[in-house]
């Protein structure tokens, strides 16, 4: 008797490994060297890039946890490169965007849930007992730290780090380490800045920028109008005020 589970229906690359008492279901399909570990479970919608590891007991494109769900066809897009590990959970889309995706060389530790509809960047760690909410963004090369709950619909920029043990209800912009209870702005991610190779002189602008928007005494909104009038638009103070024009749930405080 087999000791996995393989639709036939399922498309499956080159020097792939499915390791014992795993089920891929018909609408599936997996890169090239990919490990699928003991007891995973790859749903249908999956879609799974090269050089992906998915380790035990996880599961990839199930049920969303959502009222709203009818059982239409949607999709779990997974980058290559990345690392799912021990009995993680990764939802489905449902009807509002039909996918959720992880994006490439991202490492996601253990019993992290992953709901419907995310958008997970690329190379973002999330620690052991991550929880996202539905419809959560989470920019490229951030790190949210373990344990820590994020509200549905809450957008995190890039380059962030969370600390652990917290819980996050509003958006944090790019570039900021972000902690405590209850979370607040705690300065900039300079470990993770200069780890990125950004020089003293870009640190420097975006550090003066949030003292702008944070230590001004002005709001977020005549803030940003103070950095555009006083501030060289480079491309990382781009980034930190678009972040903040789209936010629907409110900045961060300090």
């Amino acid at each position: 008797m087999s000791m996995v589970s393989i639709s036939p229906k399922a498309k499956i690359g080159k020097n792939s490994r499915i390791r014992e008492f795993s089920v891929i279901e018909d609408d599936v399909e997996i890169g090239d060297n990919v490990e699928i570990g003991p007891s995973a479970f790859i749903g249908n919608g999956s879609r799974i890039g090269n050089d992906v590891k998915i380790l035990h007991a996880s599961s990839v494109s199930v049920w969303p946890n959502s009222v709203s769900y009818n059982f239409e066809d949607s999709t779990t897009e997974v980058g290559d490169g990345t690392i799912i590990k021990g009995q993680s959970t990764v939802c489905r889309g449902t009807k509002h965007t039909l996918k959720t995706i992880i994006g490439k060389n991202c490492y996601i530790m253990n019993h992290v849930h992953v709901a419907h509809d995310n958008r997970i960047g690329d190379n973002v760690t999330l620690v052991n007992g991550v929880n996202l909410g539905g419809h959560v963004e989470i920019g490229d090369y951030s790190n949210i730290g373990g344990l820590v709950g994020i509200h549905q619909f809450s957008k995190v920029g890039k380059f962030v780090m969370v600390e652990s043990s917290t819980k996050i209800h509003k958006d944090i912009p790019p570039y900021i380490l972000a902690g405590r209870l209850p979370i607040r702005y705690r300065g900039l991610n300079l470990v993770g800045l200069r780890r990125n190779g950004f020089s003293t002189e870009v640190i420097q602008n975006i550090k003066d920028v949030y003292r702008v928007i944070y230590d001004s005494g002005l709001n977020f909104k005549d803030a940003l109008e103070k950095v555009k009038s006083d501030f060289k638009l480079t491309e990382e103070i781009n980034e930190i005020i678009k972040f903040i024009e789209k936010s629907t749930r409110g900045i961060l405080k300090k």
